[in-house]
Order: C-alpha cells, then sequence, then structure tokens
C-alpha cells in the first residue's frame, strides 16, 4: 500500500505520449474464455500481498485472491510478475487479463483503466523508530524518507511531506531491505510494509507516526470490458459475503476488512 500504489499523473502522461493504447479486441472476458486461461498481474515484491516463500512459490493475499478467482471460474492461472510502477502498461499492452496487486483507486489511474469494486483496504502513512518524535509533515523536513518508486505512498509522501528529501526503491522487498539494514528510518508506506520491517527485529522498532490517507483497492482492468467488469464485481461481492476474502486479507494482514464492505 500496498502498499501499494500508483503510477502518477507524470508515468500515466508519459504511458500516453509512448504511444501505450489499448489493442483492438473483445471484452477481457471473452477473451479469457476463448483462451482458456486467467493471466493476472501480481507484484510479487510487496508483502504481505505477493512474495515468495522459502520454496520460491509465489504466495500473499493477491496471490491468494487471484487463485481463488481461478478456482471460482474453473480457469488455470497464470500469474504475470509486475512492479509497482509497470502494473498500469502491462495491463494496457495486454500482457495480462486484469492486475490484482493492492492496486488503490485513484483519479489518475481511473483516468486510463477501470477497476471493479474493492476487495481490500491500504492506508498510506508515514512510520518511523517509536522513539524518533514525528507528530507532523513539518517534522519531516530536512529528513530522508524511503518509498516505494511509483507507490501511492510515494505519491502521499511527496505530496504532503514538502521540504523531505524522499529516497526511492523499485520494490517493497527492497525498501524492507534497506529500513532493515539501517539506511533509512522513516518511511512512506503500508502498516504491511512496516510490519515487514519490525519482522527484521530492528532494535526500534517502528510505529505509525501519521496516517496519510486510507485507500480501497480493487482488480484493475481495461477501460470498455463491461462484461468482465461485471462478473468480477459480482465475484467480489459474492466472496466478500461468504467471508473468503475477509479470511484472506486477515491471514495475511492481521485485521479484518472493514463491516461496512462485508454487508
Amino acid at each position: 500500500m500496498n502498499r501499494r500504489t500508483f503510477l502518477g499523473a507524470a508515468g500515466i502522461a508519459a504511458a500516453a505520449a509512448a504511444g501505450i493504447a489499448r489493442p483492438a479486441r473483445a471484452d477481457g472476458l471473452d477473451a479469457i474464455k476463448a483462451r482458456g486461461k486467467l493471466l493476472i498481474a501480481v507484484d510479487l515484491g510487496s508483502p504481505p500481498f505477493g512474495m515468495n516463500d522459502a520454496s520460491m512459490q509465489p504466495t500473499g493475499s493477491d496471490v491468494e485472491t487471484a487463485k481463488l478467482l481461478a478456482a471460482d471460474w474453473k480457469l488455470p492461472l497464470e500469474i504475470v510478475q509486475v512492479t509497482s510502477p509497470n502494473r498500469v502498461p502491462v495491463l494496457l499492452t495486454g500482457k495480462a487479463d486484469m492486475v490484482i496487486a493492492s492496486f488503490s483507486v485513484n483519479e489518475e489511474r481511473q483516468k486510463v483503466i477501470d477497476f471493479s469494486d474493492p476487495y481490500g483496504v491500504i492506508q498510506a502513512v508515514i512510520a518511523a523508530p517509536k522513539d524518533m518524535a514525528i507528530k507532523g509533515y513539518e517534522d519531516l523536513v530536512g529528513k530522508r524518507v524511503g518509498t516505494t518508486r511509483g507507490s501511492t505512498n510515494d505519491k502521499e509522501g511527496t505530496t504532503r511531506a514538502q521540504g523531505a528529501t524522499m529516497v526511492r526503491f523499485d520494490d517493497d522487498a527492497t525498501l524492507v531491505a534497506a529500513l532493515a539494514s539501517g539506511q533509512i528510518d522513516i518511511m512512506a508506506t503500508s502498516p504491511q510494509i512496516m510490519a515487514a520491517a519490525n519482522s527484521r527485529g530492528p532494535k526500534d522498532p517502528f510505529e505509525i507516526k501519521i496516517v496519510m490517507r486510507t485507500f480501497p483497492y480493487a482488480i484493475g482492468i481495461r477501460k470498455g470490458e463491461a462484461k468482465l467488469q461485471a462478473a468480477l464485481n459480482e465475484w467480489v461481492h459474492m466472496n466478500l459475503r461468504n467471508g473468503k476474502l475477509n479470511d484472506i486479507y486477515k491471514r495475511y494482514n492481521g485485521a479484518e476488512l472493514p463491516a461496512e464492505m462485508l454487508s
């Protein structure tokens, strides 16, 4: 929050300028049925949403969500690995049918892609060691703040922490490693990534200092795929009501989804 994250207005404009456009095609749902396989883009460098386990097998809440969708639709699943910055280009160039990667819904993205209804939430926060006195954005002036390049956290931190120096890493796993090694001691990130950093056993555990914003995240699809969007919305609400999506979220995030999402 993702974790997780945004392409950003500049990145979207650059993609458009580079000619990244939606290929002419039938609705995505028809294409999926014709192929007989689901191609789902997942960020495997963003624990607990996506990562590799000790056997180098994909795991995490987004991986489990993708597997549940494939099982419900009775289709084999192929995971297309992405990073935060390239989720939109991978989708628009047709390399994946959809993106399930703690993909928070924001205005910049909605200009170029569509989303299903939300299946989870993520906060963008400023986190730092407990003994560090940070009460407001003014306390970040002149300080180095680590974040994941192209993420919602990057956008929010850059916009709100004026006067701070943003130090950008290519993915969440690299950010966590930098925090654990002491390269950076303040981060613009999600509570989940903060927990991953704390799992490395720092001498002074990180805590949330500022909640910048709370975002719903959803499944990203190309524009104009109304049948696919409707099918995904039906699937999301079915699995919110039956508790399966909440079980996945709780297993990896240690908290329940908001009650209003489950009704």
